[in-house]
């Protein structure tokens, strides 16, 4: 049995990024393997699912829920139920992606501009040529348009279908289409497409060693100001909770 840990009401699984891959793999390998919704959840989703409660359902279907931020880990251990590292959805999707080019999975990529989608695709289909891209779609449609979008992932039936819709947007699309949706595993990815295409760069490893990301993102990015406000709040919320997660 997975071990897990609670932080302000989201149950986090404790595994390790390479125990996070080895439980993700072993399921996409198992024959009759059924659908596996993987979240990373950062502190924004845990402060938004606190007054929303189809967010709170979402991640309780979940099948696999990691700590997508350092400031999940440091409640983690404020709480009394510490979590290992983190395990960001980047980091689970290159892993995957290296497995698929051994193994050769399938992805849909669905999300983000539409020059990103195409040059996240071409960057993936060069780098990893043991795997496949079952097809593309990317994050600018119209309301009238997803039944096709659904329609065509449905089709493809791709092994892993990836998602860079901003979360919680991500995880709330998966949720509403899951019965609709064929495949084996799904994941919101954030900016990871927009990374790879080389739109955006990721922090360098010393800023992730120090868990500095968040900040070196902020540096790059001084428009996410308003959404880093979230941070302060979140560790007062995790300090009044204790004992009560």
């Amino acid at each position: 049995m997975k071990q897990t840990a609670k932080v302000m009401g989201v149950t986090f699984s404790k595994d390790t990024l390479a125990g996070t891959l080895k439980t993700v793999i072993g399921h996409l390998d198992h024959k009759d393997a059924g659908y596996m919704h993987i979240i990373t959840c950062n502190p924004e989703i845990v402060m938004a699912s606190a007054h929303d409660e189809e967010l709170r359902n979402i991640l309780g279907d979940a099948g696999l829920v990691t700590a997508d931020g350092i400031g999940i880990v440091l409640a983690s251990r404020w709480l009394g139920d510490p979590l290992p590292e983190r395990v960001t959805g980047f980091d689970i999707l290159m892993g995957l992606l290296d497995e698929g080019g051994r193994k050769g999975y399938s992805f849909y990529l669905f999300g983000a501009d539409p020059e990103t989608n195409a040059k996240a695709a071409e960057v993936i289909s060069a780098r990893y040529p043991g795997l496949r891209i079952a097809g593309r779609q990317h994050g600018y449609y119209k309301p009238e348009e997803e039944e096709r979008i659904i329609g065509e992932i449905a089709a493809a039936k791709p092994d892993i279908l990836v998602v860079a819709l901003g979360a919680p947007r991500a995880e709330r699309w998966l949720y509403r289409n899951r019965a609709k949706l064929p495949v084996r595993a799904a994941m919101g990815v954030g900016g990871s497409l927009d990374v790879i295409a080389g739109k955006v760069k990721r922090a360098p490893v010393i800023w992730q060693k120090m868990n500095l990301e968040w900040l070196y993102r902020l540096l790059s990015e001084p428009s996410r100001w308003r959404r880093q406000l979230v941070l302060p709040k979140f560790a007062v919320r995790a300090l009044f909770s204790r004992g009560r997660s």
